[in-house]
């Protein structure tokens, strides 16, 4: 897709509408050993309970409306779900996980490598585009 190379800033700021009606909290993913966040995604009841059963990094993706466990279908890069934490008001969650190996991101860097996080680029406050962050 060309948002995820460019260094052009195009937010989506309506994927809160599309995911409407189909009972998700944001789901920030963090690396439990170095506080790095990972990924944010969503989660509803089922993807919260099978993500409990099996300890692994669980999601429902809000586009194809299913779950989603993270690294099965394609990376084989899955995740031990080691910790969830609640917010104040219950309606977003924080996963502590571990990398059984690889990255969690489905784009590669420049090298052809999986990128290890999906914050791979900061907004330069002088230019306001995009510079990578990792290779």
């Amino acid at each position: 897709m060309e948002t995820e190379q460019t260094r052009e800033l195009l937010l989506d700021f309506t994927k809160l509408e599309r995911t409407a009606g189909q009972g998700v909290l944001p789901v920030a993913v963090q690396h439990a050993g170095t506080g790095e966040v990972l990924l944010i995604a969503y989660t509803n009841e089922e993807a919260l309970r099978e993500s409990l059963r099996t300890r692994q990094l669980v999601l429902w993706s809000t586009s194809r409306r299913s779950l989603w466990y993270k690294g099965a279908q394609e990376s084989g890069n899955r995740f031990r779900l080691l910790e969830i934490r609640v917010n104040c008001e219950q309606n977003s969650l924080v996963y502590l996980v571990e990398p059984e190996r690889g990255g969690i991101c489905h784009t590669k860097n420049a090298a052809g490598e999986q990128r290890r996080s999906c914050y791979y680029r900061r907004l330069n406050l002088e230019t306001g585009r995009l510079d990578f962050i990792e290779p």
